[in-house]
């Protein structure tokens, strides 16, 4: 039987060079979904391009990381946001601030519930729910996501994990385990291999391969794949220190390879409907 692969571009909305990037890589590419991040700058510009492309799966990209504000005040989300009211700039700093018990979980709940309306406001089906930098795989956060997806219907929940050796990747693996509990307790359908985290930035048509040998030979039925498809001349991602290839990603994803690779490692681009309707 062959799989089914999900490939998703993530971070729509950051900018007006990345929504122009994720609609080429879905009609010239691989692309099958993408998520929307609803405190990006270039959110209006996205909404209009994803009601001229219905056949890209629209899922939330839920945020309580990143450069731009969220939609909440600070004194909406105080625990969220520093004295400005901005987001901090990295995963560590939300780890970090759960751990030690100073996040409100319901001040993720109101900020991601915000987020969640204003993509469900734009009338196109929400087919899942991901997060920002994988915020989610921390407990505190996962628990609101499953609510959220199970509140308003939306089937499918990003799993992210990672192959990589040392402590980061032991620890990922271990967080997408109990992830993994919370959300076949909530009922929701997920992708039963993932790749994306540890090439997050770098996914060409090398780690592309690599990840659906991976997959193929652990014999997994369904898997997503998740890239970040940008352009070279996007005068916005300088505000990005992140180090991303955002350009040699596209063109990977819109190489005709890509699909070889995906034929040959025994896999079928799919969307996430197909995927929940799949589980059901």
């Amino acid at each position: 039987m062959t799989a089914l692969l999900v490939v998703t571009a993530d971070d729509l909305g950051l900018t007006d060079g990345v929504n122009r990037a994720v609609r080429r890589a879905h009609l010239d590419g691989v692309v099958t979904a993408t998520s929307l991040l609803a405190v990006g700058r270039a959110f209006d510009g996205a909404a209009a391009m994803l009601r001229d492309t219905p056949t890209l799966d629209v899922g939330a990209h839920l945020a309580l990381v990143g450069e731009d504000p969220p939609l909440l005040s600070a004194r909406e989300v105080p625990t969220l946001v520093d004295r400005r009211g901005a987001f901090p700039l990295s995963y560590r700093t939300v780890v970090a601030r759960a751990a030690a018990g100073r996040t409100d979980p319901d001040d993720v709940r109101r900020e991601l519930t915000a987020q969640l309306e204003r993509v469900r406001g734009l009338g196109l089906p929400v087919t899942h729910l991901d997060t920002h930098q994988h915020t989610h795989l921390w407990p505190l956060v996962g628990r609101v996501v499953a609510d959220l997806a199970v509140r308003f219907a939306v089937p499918v929940v990003r799993l992210p994990s990672s192959r990589a050796s040392g402590p980061v990747g032991v620890g990922v693996r271990l967080l997408s385990r109990r992830l993994a509990r919370t959300l076949d307790d909530a009922g929701l359908a997920r992708t039963a291999a993932y790749a994306g985290l540890d090439e997050s930035g770098s996914m060409g048509l090398g780690a592309l391969g690599r990840a659906l040998a991976a997959a193929a030979a652990s014999g997994a039925a369904t898997l997503e794949v998740n890239a970040h498809p940008g352009v070279a001349d996007d005068p916005d991602a300088g505000r990005f220190a992140w180090g991303f290839h955002w350009e040699r990603e596209l063109a990977a994803l819109t190489d005709p390879g890509a699909r070889r690779l995906v034929e040959r490692h025994g896999f079928r681009l799919a969307s996430f409907r197909e995927l929940a309707a799949v589980r059901r």
